[in-house]
């Protein structure tokens, strides 16, 4: 009797694994994350690998914006006290398509620039250039600080029609685990 009620749980465990495995087999992920000081200020530049699939594509290719979020978290480590969060900061990406003019266009902020299809506008949000974080005020010299990053699909700005089919839908969830990183900034060179 013990054996007939064992079964069934060991088949169920193993399609769990099997799902669980496919699913980390087609997840997106942070390549490289690089921070960078210049002029006083500290930039992230990072690569990351996301897949899109068909049906996200073909939502967008009939007009839907997509919102891609990147969260950066930057804390110094402290012994005694939770970590102190030194920068908290988000950038947004709104990748559409018109219809009409057959263009796709990819907006950051105010800045909005025509791209020619839907590769090339994804890639702005795969590779982050010069995102500036913080003032290098913030940093104390030759301390090492954490940092993770990641990036997703915003599901909470698109309309309110497809919200519904993006909640019960996984090829709507686009999310990088997150990428941890470690960096220190050197104390500035004094000029003879």
């Amino acid at each position: 009797m013990i054996a007939l009620f064992h079964r069934p749980l060991f088949f169920i465990i193993v399609a769990f694994m099997v799902s669980v495995g496919v699913v980390f087999a087609q997840s997106t992920q942070f390549v490289s994350v690089e921070p960078i000081v210049r002029d006083g200020r500290l930039y992230i530049d990072a690569n990351a690998d996301i897949e899109v699939t068909g049906e996200l594509r073909n939502a967008a290719e009939k007009g839907v914006p997509l919102y891609f979020t990147a969260d950066l978290e930057i804390v110094s480590s402290r012994w005694w006290w939770f970590d102190k969060v030194l920068v908290d900061e988000q950038r947004s990406w709104r990748l559409s398509y018109n219809v009409l003019t057959q263009q796709w266009r990819v907006s950051v902020g105010d800045l909005t620039l025509p791209e020619d299809t839907f590769d090339d506008a994804l890639s702005f949000v795969k590779h982050i250039r010069g995102w500036a974080v913080g003032s290098t005020d913030l940093f104390d010299p030759d301390e090492e600080y954490e940092g993770r990053i990641r990036l997703r699909l915003d599901t909470s700005r698109l309309p309110r029609p497809v919200r519904v089919d993006a909640f019960n839908s996984s090829a709507w969830s686009v999310m990088t685990p997150w990428k941890d990183f470690r960096f220190s900034i050197s104390p500035p060179v004094q000029k003879p």
